[in-house]
């Protein structure tokens, strides 16, 4: 006679181990998130603050360790560096806006007005840049703004011409490749906004524009300030913008850029100052509860 317990499964070494030591299993869960978190991003962001404190050899141009604050001194006691870093904290704000007084209209249509087709054709257009790649989109922008570009060929008959490339095409190129993070979670919030507080709002006598700065606005804070901080520190990150479509201007990542080879120190110094200015704004935010939102 056969006993039934032959065919009993029984338990593997490994998962009774697991079983009877819970840590065990936290342990096992958590060993290579941990690997990567700590072993590969806070180690090299370390090692780059580290490297700040470093020196360069004006002769041989190599890194030595070492320990100095002239690095950190350098930002602001050099004129271009200093500008170029308040230059982007102004372009990242800028940015930050323009998306946010775009996304609250166009989520408030595409939520509450528009019908189901064209809402979604406006949800494809506006997740359309992310479809492509960042260089194609750099292209398609500097070609808009040449001299002999699309926007010169329809506004010069008006006597309009195109800016050239400079801040306010940076501006525009920024706005063009982070707007779908701010639009995104606006949208989600608008639609989650109940119908009846828009009739509440014009049964009081609430024109369009006042029922949005009273009533949407308020309950959108919370999505505002979650898609700002992707569009706020991506711009602050970004330089091939500039690069590409800003002519002359300078930006933190191109004086990052540029000093990676040359001088590394300084590279590593001016790399903390988007890192502390990130830091900053969301210390600022933690407390509205926007970063649950992420």
């Amino acid at each position: 006679m056969i006993s039934t317990s032959s065919f009993e499964t029984r338990p593997k070494p490994l998962s009774s181990a697991l079983h009877r030591h819970p840590r065990g299993r936290l342990a096992s869960l958590l060993v290579l998130p941990m690997v990567w978190l700590v072993g590969v991003y806070i180690l090299s962001l370390a090692l780059m603050l580290l490297t700040a404190f470093w020196v360069t050899d004006p002769f041989t141009s190599k890194v030595k360790p070492g320990f100095t604050l002239d690095n950190f001194a350098s930002i602001f006691t050099v004129p271009a560096y200093f500008a170029a870093a308040a230059r982007t904290l102004g372009i990242a704000l800028a940015v930050t806006l323009i998306c946010a007084v775009l996304a609250v209209p166009l989520a408030i249509f595409m939520a509450k007005v528009a019908r189901p087709w064209l809402r979604a054709v406006l949800a494809i257009a506006v997740t359309l840049p992310l479809w492509a790649g960042y260089l194609v989109k750099i292209l398609s922008i500097r070609i808009v703004f040449s001299d002999t570009g699309f926007f010169t060929w329809l506004f010069g008959p008006l006597g309009i011409e195109s800016p050239g490339y400079g801040v306010v095409v940076t501006v525009i190129a920024l706005v063009y490749l982070w707007f779908p993070y701010m639009a995104i979670p606006v949208y989600t919030a608008v639609a989650q906004i109940p119908v009846n507080l828009f009739d509440a709002s014009s049964d009081l006598g609430a024109k369009g524009l006042r029922t949005i700065t009273t009533v949407v606005v308020p309950l959108l804070k919370p999505a505002l300030i979650a898609g700002s901080i992707f569009t706020f520190s991506l711009s602050l990150g970004d330089y091939i913008a500039a690069k590409f479509v800003g002519g002359s201007t300078q930006m933190i990542g191109t004086i990052i850029a540029s000093n990676i080879n040359l001088n590394p120190p300084v590279a590593a110094a001016f790399s903390v100052v988007p890192i502390v200015l990130v830091l900053v704004y969301l210390l600022a935010v933690r407390r509205t509860g926007a970063l649950e939102n992420l």
